[in-house]
C-alpha cells in the first residue's frame, strides 16, 4: 500500500494548528525544549544565509549570462522588470490597504524580541562566514564574471556547490521548518498573541489573492495590447496551467502545461519551447508579491517604519535574487531570507513568521508565476522574432 505523503503546507498548516493547540495547556518547562530547539535551528539558518546565497545565486547569474544571446537577454530583462513591476505594484497597494486593515505594533518588534515570550535553556553561537551583503556582492561579481569569461572550471565548482546547497535546503532545512515553526507558534501562543497573528494570515491572504488577480489582468492587458490580441481569451486560454500549478506548487512541473497553452494562444514554437522552462526560473513576479505584502504586513504588525526609499532597495535586489530560487517548494523564500534579515532587519522569530506566511499560500505565487510566463511569451513572440533567426 503506497503511503500518504503529506506536502510541505499541510506540515507547516498543522505545525501551526499544534502550536497554537499546545499553547493552551504545554508546562512552560516543556514548552521551553522546543523554543530550544527552535532557537538553535534560527542560529543555523543564520548560518547558512550566506551559503544559500552564494551556492544559487553565484551560478544563476553565470549561466544567465551564457544562453542564446539576445532572446536570452531581451527575456530576462523583461522578466525582471515584470518581477520589479510587481513588487512595487504589491508595496503601494499594500501601503493603501494594510494601515486600514491591520493593528499597528501589536507584535514585539525585532530589538525587542523576547518580550513576553519564553525564554531557551541554553544558546549555541553559530556565526555566518560572511554578512549578508557580502555574500550578495560576492555572488554578483562572480556571477557576472563567470558570465563573462570562456572557462568552465570555477562556473563547474559552483554548481556542485549549488547542488549542495540544494541538499541542505531539501534534505535539512525543509524537513525541520514544521518543527521550527512549531516551536515558534508555541512561543507565541504562550505569550498571548496568537489571535493577532492568526488574523493578519487571513487578512494579508485574502489581500494578496486580489492583487495577484490584478497583476495577471495587467500582465495580459500588456500582452494583449502589443501582440493586438483580446487579453481576456489569452489569460482564460492559461488558466490550465494556473489550476496545475495550484495542485503542484511547482513552476518546474507545470512546464508541460504551461508550454502546451502558451502554443494555444498563438504563440510560435521556437518561442515558446525557450521562454516557457526559462521563465520557469527567473520570471517569479507572483512569489515577489507575496514576500513583499508579507513583509510590509508583519513590519506594520512590529511598528517598524515602512518607506518607498527602505523598500525600493530591497525591491529591487529580490528581483535579482528570485533568479536563484531553487525548485522546491519555498525555495524563493529561502533565497530572499538574506535580504530580509540584511535590508529589513527581520530576526528569527520574523523570518519563521514570514517563511509560515509564505508557505501558506505558496501554490498562490506558483500559480501566479507560471500564468504570467504565458504573458511574457506573447510579448517575446510578437517584438523579438528575429533574435531566433541564426
Amino acid at each position: 500500500m503506497k503511503k500518504m505523503k503529506i506536502s510541505l503546507l499541510g506540515l507547516v498548516a498543522m505545525a501551526i494548528g499544534l502550536g497554537v493547540l499546545f499553547g493552551q495547556f504545554l508546562p512552560v518547562a516543556v514548552a521551553r525544549i522546543f523554543v530550544t530547539f527552535t532557537s538553535l535551528f534560527g542560529n543555523f539558518l543564520s548560518f547558512s544565509i550566506p551559503l544559500i546565497i552564494l551556492g544559487l545565486v553565484t551560478p544563476a547569474i553565470g549561466e544567465l549570462g551564457k544562453g542564446a544571446g539576445k532572446l536570452l537577454a531581451v527575456t530576462a530583462l523583461l522578466a525582471y522588470g515584470s518581477t520589479i513591476f510587481s513588487g512595487f505594484f504589491t508595496f503601494f497597494s499594500a501601503s493603501a490597504i494594510f494601515p486600514q486593515i491591520l493593528p499597528q505594533a501589536a507584535l514585539p518588534a525585532p530589538e525587542n524580541p523576547e518580550h513576553q515570550m519564553l525564554t531557551t535553556y541554553f544558546t549555541v553561537g553559530m556565526p555566518p562566514l560572511m554578512n549578508i551583503m557580502t555574500a550578495l556582492l560576492l555572488s554578483f561579481v562572480l556571477g557576472l564574471g563567470l558570465s563573462a569569461i570562456r572557462g568552465t572550471t570555477l562556473q563547474n565548482g559552483f554548481t556542485d556547490f549549488r547542488d549542495i546547497v540544494t541538499k541542505l535546503i531539501e534534505n535539512v532545512i525543509i524537513p525541520l521548518l514544521p518543527l521550527h515553526i512549531f516551536g515558534i507558534f508555541l512561543n507565541i501562543t504562550l505569550s498571548g498573541q496568537i489571535v493577532g497573528i492568526l488574523s493578519m494570515f487571513i487578512k494579508v491572504i485574502l489581500v494578496i489573492f486580489i492583487l495577484h488577480i490584478l497583476l495577471l489582468l495587467i500582465q495580459f492587458s500588456i500582452a494583449g495590447l502589443t501582440s493586438r490580441r483580446n487579453p481576456l481569451i489569452l489569460l482564460k486560454n492559461m488558466l490550465p496551467a494556473y489550476a496545475t500549478a495550484l495542485g503542484t506548487q511547482s513552476s518546474a512541473a507545470t512546464i508541460p502545461v504551461t508550454l502546451k497553452q502558451t502554443l494555444k494562444n498563438g504563440v510560435k514554437e521556437t518561442v515558446a519551447v525557450f521562454v516557457i522552462p526559462l521563465c520557469a526560473t527567473i520570471h517569479l513576479a507572483g512569489s515577489t508579491m507575496k514576500i513583499v505584502a508579507c513583509a510590509m504586513a508583519i513590519m506594520y504588525m512590529t511598528g517598524q517604519p515602512v518607506t518607498a526609499g527602505g523598500y525600493g532597495g530591497f525591491i529591487t535586489m529580490l528581483g535579482i535574487t528570485m533568479v536563484a530560487a531553487p525548485g522546491v517548494p519555498g525555495g524563493a523564500i529561502m533565497a530572499a531570507l538574506g535580504l530580509l534579515s540584511g535590508m529589513l532587519g527581520f530576526d528569527e522569530t520574523l523570518q519563521a513568521l514570514m517563511i509560515a506566511l509564505y508557505i501558506a499560500m505558496d501554490s498562490l505565487g506558483t500559480a501566479c508565476n507560471v500564468t504570467g510566463d504565458g504573458a511574457i511569451a506573447v510579448i517575446i513572440d510578437k517584438i523579438a522574432p528575429s533574435f531566433m533567426r541564426r
